[in-house]
């Protein structure tokens, strides 16, 4: 997939990115800054969101303006939003993409572990799909694109509180999908499967697994299309399938 070839069909230029210092969401900002794009980065991290902004620059964005926030702080959701389409007089496309791979074993033994790992990785992205939605309805126009995962289509015991949150986050953008398209507003599903960046950095990698480049350029296709939902690499729609077909009886029995 040439990059040039993904950049050629898109007109979007105001870019707001919600979890700007991951592998996944820089390489799709790279994709978007290539075009000339705006960009609005949000993390909690200036140091990387620095050297993240300079990066894009020399990657030809025509501005980039960085936010540092706790996104699990949901009462700075909305002066955040309000901070970026100031900045950038108007947004064409957000995308969320933040979020943390808590220990399974270690969050399963605390419900303070867990509900930190559901307000990380769904509760804030309920909440700042909510004030997107009510920002995008009455525009008529845009797109809200989510990270999401394959985590969520069924749950697994390695990692049943994550996909918890993952499922609650594609049946919101789900809802919001069927709310917002008689506005001409499109929400993107993104639903990854492996992906070797740093939040993974402790897993053995196999074939199964992909690059943040490639994950990227899929999103920046998916966005520029108006597409609705996306397996990314393309093979794990197939996967879930067969993952989600197992009846409950033997599903159970297996170590997964």
């Amino acid at each position: 997939m040439e990059s040039k070839d993904i950049i050629k069909g898109s007109t979007m230029k105001n870019v707001l990115i919600i979890g700007a210092t991951s592998a996944i969401a820089h390489a799709t900002a790279r994709l978007f800054a290539q075009q000339g794009a705006r960009l609005y980065l949000v993390g909690r991290n200036k140091e990387k969101l620095d050297i993240n902004a300079a990066d894009l620059k020399v990657f030809g964005a025509a501005s980039v303006f960085i936010d540092i926030i706790d996104l699990d702080d949901t009462s700075t959701h909305k002066a955040l939003i309000d901070r970026s389409i100031e900045k950038l007089s108007s947004v064409d496309v957000a995308l969320i993409a933040h979020g943390t791979l808590a220990d399974q074993t270690e969050t399963q033994t605390s419900y303070e572990k867990t509900l930190a790992a559901l307000t990380t990785n769904g509760l804030s992205y309920i909440s700042l799909l909510t004030r997107l939605a009510n920002y995008f309805e009455p525009r008529q126009e845009g797109t809200i694109a989510v990270i999401s995962s394959v985590a969520g289509d069924r749950g697994r015991q390695s990692n049943y509180i994550y996909g918890t949150a993952k499922a609650a986050v594609s049946t919101f953008t789900q809802g919001l999908r069927n709310r917002l398209a008689k506005s001409d507003v499109n929400v993107l599903t993104i639903k990854p499967g492996f992906v070797d960046t740093p939040m993974t950095a402790d897993f053995d990698k196999g074939a199964l697994w992909a690059s943040p480049d490639t994950v990227a350029g899929e999103i920046f296709k998916a966005i520029n299309r108006g597409k609705d939902i996306i397996y990314t690499p393309f093979f794990w729609r197939y996967i879930m399938i067969i993952i989600k077909a197992i009846p409950e009886i033997l599903f159970k029995k297996l170590k997964l």
